[in-house]
Protein backbone atom coordinates (compact mmCIF):
# COMPACT_ATOMS: atom_id res chain seq x y z
CA UNK A 1 0.00 0.00 0.00
CA UNK A 2 1.43 3.37 -1.11
CA UNK A 3 1.53 6.36 1.23
CA UNK A 4 -0.92 8.10 -0.40
CA UNK A 5 -3.59 5.47 -0.32
CA UNK A 6 -2.15 4.72 3.97
CA UNK A 7 -2.80 8.59 4.52
CA UNK A 8 -6.50 8.28 2.63
CA UNK A 9 -7.66 5.02 4.56
CA UNK A 10 -6.00 7.06 8.29
CA UNK A 11 -8.11 9.80 7.22
CA UNK A 12 -11.38 8.15 6.34
CA UNK A 13 -11.19 5.59 9.37
CA UNK A 14 -10.27 8.64 11.59
CA UNK A 15 -13.27 10.78 10.31
CA UNK A 16 -15.91 8.01 11.27
CA UNK A 17 -14.59 7.33 14.16
CA UNK A 18 -15.07 11.20 15.29
CA UNK A 19 -18.44 10.83 13.68
CA UNK A 20 -19.42 8.22 15.65
CA UNK A 21 -17.89 9.95 18.75
CA UNK A 22 -19.68 13.10 18.46
CA UNK A 23 -23.66 10.67 17.94
CA UNK A 24 -22.22 8.73 21.52
CA UNK A 25 -21.73 12.58 23.11
CA UNK A 26 -25.13 13.52 21.61
CA UNK A 27 -26.64 10.26 22.70
CA UNK A 28 -24.92 11.22 26.54
CA UNK A 29 -26.98 14.78 26.54
CA UNK A 30 -23.17 16.78 26.49
CA UNK A 31 -22.83 19.68 24.79
CA UNK A 32 -19.69 19.79 22.05
CA UNK A 33 -17.84 22.83 20.27
CA UNK A 34 -15.83 23.20 17.80
CA UNK A 35 -14.69 26.81 17.27
CA UNK A 36 -10.99 28.24 16.00
CA UNK A 37 -9.62 30.79 13.94
CA UNK A 38 -6.90 31.39 10.87
CA UNK A 39 -5.11 33.99 10.85
CA UNK A 40 -3.58 34.74 7.27
CA UNK A 41 -0.33 37.11 7.51
CA UNK A 42 2.07 39.46 5.39
CA UNK A 43 4.69 40.87 6.99
CA UNK A 44 7.76 43.19 6.01
CA UNK A 45 10.81 44.11 7.83
CA UNK A 46 14.09 45.65 8.27
CA UNK A 47 17.35 43.17 7.38
CA UNK A 48 17.15 42.34 11.05
CA UNK A 49 13.88 41.78 12.03
CA UNK A 50 12.43 38.72 13.48
CA UNK A 51 9.29 38.00 11.22
CA UNK A 52 6.97 35.36 12.68
CA UNK A 53 5.79 33.42 8.83
CA UNK A 54 8.38 32.36 6.53
CA UNK A 55 12.14 31.65 6.65
CA UNK A 56 14.32 33.56 8.44
CA UNK A 57 16.19 36.68 6.16
CA UNK A 58 19.24 35.07 4.38
CA UNK A 59 20.61 38.83 3.45
CA UNK A 60 20.98 42.41 4.16
CA UNK A 61 18.29 43.94 2.84
CA UNK A 62 15.14 44.36 3.81
CA UNK A 63 12.52 41.50 3.14
CA UNK A 64 9.18 40.10 3.23
CA UNK A 65 7.06 36.67 4.20
CA UNK A 66 3.88 35.42 3.56
CA UNK A 67 2.57 33.20 6.05
CA UNK A 68 -0.63 31.50 8.48
CA UNK A 69 0.47 33.18 11.71
CA UNK A 70 -1.76 30.62 13.53
CA UNK A 71 -4.89 27.84 12.66
CA UNK A 72 -6.37 27.29 15.83
CA UNK A 73 -8.92 23.92 16.03
CA UNK A 74 -10.85 23.85 19.20
CA UNK A 75 -12.92 20.77 20.25
CA UNK A 76 -14.80 21.24 23.91
CA UNK A 77 -17.09 19.35 25.46
CA UNK A 78 -19.20 19.89 28.46
CA UNK A 79 -21.11 17.26 30.52
CA UNK A 80 -22.55 18.57 33.66
CA UNK A 81 -19.58 19.90 36.15
CA UNK A 82 -16.99 18.33 33.76
CA UNK A 83 -15.49 19.81 30.68
CA UNK A 84 -12.59 18.91 28.58
CA UNK A 85 -11.02 21.04 25.88
CA UNK A 86 -8.72 19.90 22.94
CA UNK A 87 -6.67 22.41 21.22
CA UNK A 88 -4.35 22.33 17.80
CA UNK A 89 -2.43 24.87 15.69
CA UNK A 90 -1.98 24.04 12.37
CA UNK A 91 -0.05 26.19 10.05
CA UNK A 92 2.31 25.45 7.20
CA UNK A 93 5.55 25.09 9.37
CA UNK A 94 4.01 22.54 11.91
CA UNK A 95 0.97 21.09 13.50
CA UNK A 96 1.11 21.36 17.67
CA UNK A 97 -0.85 21.02 20.78
CA UNK A 98 -2.23 24.16 22.32
CA UNK A 99 -4.40 22.88 24.95
CA UNK A 100 -4.91 19.09 26.68
CA UNK A 101 -7.00 19.48 29.45
CA UNK A 102 -10.35 18.77 31.78
CA UNK A 103 -11.78 20.89 34.21
CA UNK A 104 -13.99 19.80 37.37
CA UNK A 105 -16.57 22.81 38.43
CA UNK A 106 -17.54 23.18 41.95
CA UNK A 107 -20.98 21.29 43.06
CA UNK A 108 -21.52 23.97 45.76
CA UNK A 109 -23.74 26.93 44.53
CA UNK A 110 -22.04 29.66 46.05
CA UNK A 111 -18.66 28.43 44.98
CA UNK A 112 -19.98 27.70 40.94
CA UNK A 113 -17.42 29.38 39.48
CA UNK A 114 -14.86 28.02 41.11
CA UNK A 115 -12.71 24.84 39.31
CA UNK A 116 -9.99 22.40 39.40
CA UNK A 117 -8.14 21.75 35.99
CA UNK A 118 -5.29 19.39 35.54
CA UNK A 119 -3.42 18.86 31.59
CA UNK A 120 -1.85 21.30 29.59
CA UNK A 121 -3.23 24.82 29.55
CA UNK A 122 -2.10 28.37 30.20
CA UNK A 123 -0.45 29.50 32.63
CA UNK A 124 -2.56 31.81 35.14
CA UNK A 125 0.48 34.63 35.21
CA UNK A 126 -0.97 38.18 34.63
CA UNK A 127 -3.42 39.15 32.31
CA UNK A 128 -1.55 39.21 28.53
CA UNK A 129 -0.73 35.39 28.59
CA UNK A 130 -4.32 33.95 29.44
CA UNK A 131 -5.64 36.60 26.41
CA UNK A 132 -6.28 34.80 23.68
CA UNK A 133 -4.57 35.67 20.05
CA UNK A 134 -8.23 36.13 18.30
CA UNK A 135 -9.00 38.67 20.66
CA UNK A 136 -5.44 40.23 21.28
CA UNK A 137 -5.22 44.07 19.65
CA UNK A 138 -1.69 44.07 18.95
CA UNK A 139 -0.04 40.63 16.72
CA UNK A 140 1.97 39.14 19.01
CA UNK A 141 2.27 39.12 23.00
CA UNK A 142 4.54 41.89 24.53
CA UNK A 143 8.36 41.13 24.67
CA UNK A 144 8.63 39.84 27.97
CA UNK A 145 6.14 36.82 27.90
CA UNK A 146 7.55 34.85 25.17
CA UNK A 147 11.65 34.77 27.34
CA UNK A 148 9.63 34.29 30.62
CA UNK A 149 6.89 32.20 30.03
CA UNK A 150 7.73 30.07 26.22
CA UNK A 151 4.26 28.90 24.59
CA UNK A 152 2.37 30.97 27.03
CA UNK A 153 1.51 27.02 28.59
CA UNK A 154 2.66 24.46 30.82
CA UNK A 155 1.59 21.12 31.81
CA UNK A 156 -0.15 21.21 35.57
CA UNK A 157 -2.90 21.59 37.87
CA UNK A 158 -4.80 24.55 38.87
CA UNK A 159 -7.55 25.41 41.64
CA UNK A 160 -9.90 28.46 40.69
CA UNK A 161 -11.74 29.91 43.41
CA UNK A 162 -14.63 32.63 42.76
CA UNK A 163 -17.90 33.16 44.40
CA UNK A 164 -21.09 33.35 42.22
CA UNK A 165 -22.40 36.03 41.04
CA UNK A 166 -24.90 36.92 43.92
CA UNK A 167 -22.52 37.52 46.78
CA UNK A 168 -20.17 40.55 47.10
CA UNK A 169 -17.16 38.15 47.17
CA UNK A 170 -17.43 37.05 43.52
CA UNK A 171 -15.61 40.20 42.43
CA UNK A 172 -12.40 38.62 43.99
CA UNK A 173 -10.95 35.41 41.82
CA UNK A 174 -7.79 33.52 43.00
CA UNK A 175 -6.25 31.10 40.20
CA UNK A 176 -3.21 28.92 42.23
CA UNK A 177 -1.41 25.64 40.56
CA UNK A 178 1.38 23.39 40.60
CA UNK A 179 3.35 23.69 37.35
CA UNK A 180 6.07 21.11 35.41
CA UNK A 181 8.09 24.37 34.32
CA UNK A 182 9.21 23.60 30.88
CA UNK A 183 6.17 24.71 28.94
CA UNK A 184 5.08 22.48 26.23
CA UNK A 185 7.75 20.23 26.80
CA UNK A 186 7.79 16.73 28.59
CA UNK A 187 9.15 17.65 32.34
CA UNK A 188 12.52 17.04 33.47
CA UNK A 189 13.00 17.02 36.78
CA UNK A 190 11.36 16.05 40.33
CA UNK A 191 10.33 19.76 41.00
CA UNK A 192 7.34 21.64 40.68
CA UNK A 193 6.77 25.32 40.01
CA UNK A 194 3.95 27.43 41.94
CA UNK A 195 1.92 30.72 39.85
CA UNK A 196 -0.30 32.37 41.48
CA UNK A 197 -2.95 34.91 40.24
CA UNK A 198 -5.42 36.69 42.43
CA UNK A 199 -7.83 39.52 40.55
CA UNK A 200 -10.80 42.35 41.65
CA UNK A 201 -13.18 42.96 39.13
CA UNK A 202 -16.02 44.79 38.69
CA UNK A 203 -18.73 46.31 36.31
CA UNK A 204 -20.01 49.96 37.17
CA UNK A 205 -23.32 49.97 34.76
CA UNK A 206 -23.06 49.88 31.04
CA UNK A 207 -20.17 52.51 31.12
CA UNK A 208 -16.85 51.27 33.22
CA UNK A 209 -15.26 48.19 33.58
CA UNK A 210 -12.25 47.48 35.67
CA UNK A 211 -9.95 45.26 36.90
CA UNK A 212 -6.74 45.04 38.86
CA UNK A 213 -4.27 41.81 39.71
CA UNK A 214 -1.36 40.66 41.35
CA UNK A 215 0.96 37.33 40.14
CA UNK A 216 3.68 35.62 41.86
CA UNK A 217 5.80 33.27 40.43
CA UNK A 218 8.55 30.77 42.33
CA UNK A 219 9.78 28.02 40.36
CA UNK A 220 13.37 26.62 39.83
CA UNK A 221 16.00 25.53 37.23
CA UNK A 222 18.47 22.32 37.79
CA UNK A 223 22.26 23.96 37.83
CA UNK A 224 24.27 21.28 35.77
CA UNK A 225 27.64 22.23 36.83
CA UNK A 226 29.35 23.61 39.80
CA UNK A 227 29.87 27.54 38.19
CA UNK A 228 27.01 29.89 39.49
CA UNK A 229 27.44 33.91 38.30
CA UNK A 230 25.11 36.52 39.89
CA UNK A 231 25.22 40.23 39.42
CA UNK A 232 26.99 42.16 41.77
CA UNK A 233 27.55 45.76 40.49
CA UNK A 234 28.02 46.12 36.94
CA UNK A 235 29.03 43.24 36.62
CA UNK A 236 28.69 38.82 37.18
CA UNK A 237 30.58 37.73 40.16
CA UNK A 238 31.41 33.87 39.84
CA UNK A 239 30.77 31.21 42.52
CA UNK A 240 32.33 27.53 42.55
CA UNK A 241 30.95 24.73 44.79
CA UNK A 242 30.35 20.73 43.94
CA UNK A 243 26.99 21.76 45.94
CA UNK A 244 25.92 23.69 43.05
CA UNK A 245 25.66 20.58 40.78
CA UNK A 246 22.42 19.06 40.99
CA UNK A 247 21.17 21.62 43.12
CA UNK A 248 18.37 24.32 42.17
CA UNK A 249 18.26 27.81 41.24
CA UNK A 250 15.44 29.68 41.98
CA UNK A 251 12.87 31.29 39.49
CA UNK A 252 11.01 33.45 40.77
CA UNK A 253 8.79 36.77 39.31
CA UNK A 254 6.33 38.98 40.57
CA UNK A 255 3.59 40.73 38.42
CA UNK A 256 0.96 43.49 38.72
CA UNK A 257 -1.46 44.23 35.94
CA UNK A 258 -4.61 46.18 35.58
CA UNK A 259 -7.42 46.60 32.63
CA UNK A 260 -10.31 49.69 32.43
CA UNK A 261 -12.79 49.84 29.74
CA UNK A 262 -15.17 53.13 29.62
CA UNK A 263 -18.08 53.30 26.77
CA UNK A 264 -19.28 56.77 25.96
CA UNK A 265 -20.28 58.22 22.37
CA UNK A 266 -17.05 58.38 21.10
CA UNK A 267 -17.03 54.84 21.38
CA UNK A 268 -15.03 52.80 24.39
CA UNK A 269 -11.96 53.35 25.98
CA UNK A 270 -9.58 50.47 26.68
CA UNK A 271 -6.31 51.10 28.86
CA UNK A 272 -4.41 48.01 29.80
CA UNK A 273 -0.99 47.81 31.58
CA UNK A 274 1.56 45.23 33.81
CA UNK A 275 4.61 45.40 35.06
CA UNK A 276 6.77 42.23 36.22
CA UNK A 277 10.17 42.03 38.17
CA UNK A 278 12.08 38.73 39.52
CA UNK A 279 15.26 36.70 39.13
CA UNK A 280 15.67 34.84 36.52
CA UNK A 281 18.29 31.62 36.24
CA UNK A 282 19.80 31.03 32.71
CA UNK A 283 22.90 30.66 31.07
CA UNK A 284 25.59 33.79 29.77
CA UNK A 285 24.42 33.63 26.08
CA UNK A 286 20.09 33.36 27.02
CA UNK A 287 18.32 35.13 28.94
CA UNK A 288 15.32 32.57 28.34
CA UNK A 289 13.42 29.91 30.34
CA UNK A 290 13.74 26.53 29.83
CA UNK A 291 12.39 25.25 26.74
CA UNK A 292 13.68 21.68 25.97
CA UNK A 293 13.03 18.43 26.83
CA UNK A 294 17.08 18.19 26.64
CA UNK A 295 19.23 19.42 30.16
CA UNK A 296 21.53 21.89 28.96
CA UNK A 297 25.53 21.76 30.49
CA UNK A 298 26.19 25.12 31.22
CA UNK A 299 27.17 27.26 33.80
CA UNK A 300 24.21 29.13 35.45
CA UNK A 301 24.11 32.83 35.67
CA UNK A 302 21.41 34.65 37.51
CA UNK A 303 19.58 37.52 35.98
CA UNK A 304 17.64 40.69 38.29
CA UNK A 305 14.68 41.14 35.24
CA UNK A 306 11.95 43.59 34.79
CA UNK A 307 9.61 45.08 32.05
CA UNK A 308 5.82 44.95 30.96
CA UNK A 309 3.76 46.90 28.89
CA UNK A 310 1.05 49.48 28.53
CA UNK A 311 -1.58 49.39 26.09
CA UNK A 312 -4.76 51.96 23.98
CA UNK A 313 -7.80 50.68 22.43
CA UNK A 314 -9.73 53.66 21.05
CA UNK A 315 -13.17 52.15 19.01
CA UNK A 316 -13.79 54.90 16.64
CA UNK A 317 -17.64 55.72 17.69
CA UNK A 318 -20.17 53.51 15.50
CA UNK A 319 -17.70 52.81 13.21
CA UNK A 320 -16.24 49.04 13.00
CA UNK A 321 -12.61 50.55 13.40
CA UNK A 322 -10.43 50.79 16.21
CA UNK A 323 -7.17 52.44 17.07
CA UNK A 324 -4.35 50.66 18.90
CA UNK A 325 -0.97 52.04 20.89
CA UNK A 326 1.30 49.90 22.37
CA UNK A 327 4.27 50.20 24.28
CA UNK A 328 6.53 47.54 25.88
CA UNK A 329 9.81 46.69 26.82
CA UNK A 330 11.92 44.13 28.73
CA UNK A 331 15.06 44.36 30.18
CA UNK A 332 16.82 41.44 31.31
CA UNK A 333 19.17 42.31 33.60
CA UNK A 334 18.48 45.43 35.19
CA UNK A 335 22.28 46.29 37.12
CA UNK A 336 23.23 46.99 33.37
CA UNK A 337 22.62 49.58 30.81
CA UNK A 338 24.19 50.62 27.17
CA UNK A 339 28.04 50.80 27.63
CA UNK A 340 28.12 48.74 30.43
CA UNK A 341 27.13 45.57 28.75
CA UNK A 342 29.61 43.35 27.36
CA UNK A 343 31.74 43.40 30.59
CA UNK A 344 31.81 41.80 33.83
CA UNK A 345 30.77 38.78 31.75
CA UNK A 346 27.27 40.23 30.46
CA UNK A 347 26.57 39.57 26.85
CA UNK A 348 23.76 40.40 24.13
CA UNK A 349 21.73 38.71 26.54
CA UNK A 350 21.86 41.72 28.86
CA UNK A 351 20.71 43.98 26.49
CA UNK A 352 17.17 45.18 26.54
CA UNK A 353 14.36 45.57 24.10
CA UNK A 354 11.79 48.40 24.03
CA UNK A 355 9.04 48.13 21.15
CA UNK A 356 6.32 50.85 19.95
CA UNK A 357 3.13 49.64 18.28
CA UNK A 358 0.64 51.58 16.25
CA UNK A 359 -1.92 49.56 14.80
CA UNK A 360 -5.71 49.68 12.63
CA UNK A 361 -8.16 46.90 13.60
CA UNK A 362 -11.06 46.80 11.02
CA UNK A 363 -14.29 44.56 12.25
CA UNK A 364 -15.68 43.41 8.88
CA UNK A 365 -17.98 41.22 10.64
CA UNK A 366 -18.34 38.82 13.29
CA UNK A 367 -15.89 36.41 11.82
CA UNK A 368 -13.61 38.50 9.73
CA UNK A 369 -10.83 41.17 11.50
CA UNK A 370 -8.65 43.01 9.39
CA UNK A 371 -5.47 44.28 11.48
CA UNK A 372 -2.43 46.91 10.32
CA UNK A 373 0.39 46.97 12.76
CA UNK A 374 3.35 48.50 12.88
CA UNK A 375 6.53 47.46 15.21
CA UNK A 376 9.05 49.80 15.94
CA UNK A 377 12.06 48.35 17.85
CA UNK A 378 15.07 49.81 19.90
CA UNK A 379 17.26 48.38 21.50
CA UNK A 380 20.56 49.17 24.28
CA UNK A 381 23.55 49.88 22.50
CA UNK A 382 27.18 49.23 23.64
CA UNK A 383 30.49 49.19 21.69
CA UNK A 384 31.61 45.87 23.47
CA UNK A 385 28.61 43.86 22.17
CA UNK A 386 29.28 42.56 18.60
CA UNK A 387 25.55 43.35 16.44
CA UNK A 388 24.51 45.59 19.14
CA UNK A 389 27.04 48.66 18.22
CA UNK A 390 24.08 50.74 16.81
CA UNK A 391 20.23 50.02 17.16
CA UNK A 392 19.60 47.12 14.93
CA UNK A 393 17.40 47.68 12.20
CA UNK A 394 14.77 45.54 13.06
CA UNK A 395 11.35 47.16 12.46
CA UNK A 396 8.48 45.04 11.67
CA UNK A 397 4.96 45.73 9.80
CA UNK A 398 2.43 42.86 9.54
CA UNK A 399 -1.11 43.39 7.88
CA UNK A 400 -3.12 40.05 8.92
CA UNK A 401 -6.97 38.97 7.95
CA UNK A 402 -8.39 36.85 10.39
CA UNK A 403 -11.56 34.41 10.49
CA UNK A 404 -13.38 33.11 13.19
CA UNK A 405 -15.40 30.60 13.43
Amino acid sequence: MNKSLLTFVLLGCTTAALAGSVDKLTEQDGKLNISGYIQAQAQWGEPKAKLRVGEANSGNDAYNRWGIRRGHLKIEYKLGLTKSVFQLDMTEKKLGIKDAYFQIGSPWKKMNKSSLKFGLFNRPFGHEIAYSSSQRESPERSFIFPALFPHERDLGAMLTLQASDQLFLSMFKLEAGLFAGNGINPERDSRRDFIGHLTASDRIGDLLDWSIGASYYHGCVLQTTEHVYRMQGHGFVHYESEAYRGAFAIRRYWGLDGRFALSTPLGKTQLRAEYLWGDQPSTQKSHKSPDTSKVEQANMFIRPIAGGYAMLVQELGTLPLSLVAKYDWFDPNTSVADEQIGNGETTSADISQRTVGVGLLWHINNSLLMQAYADFNFNEVSSAVKGYEADRRDDVLTLRLQYKF
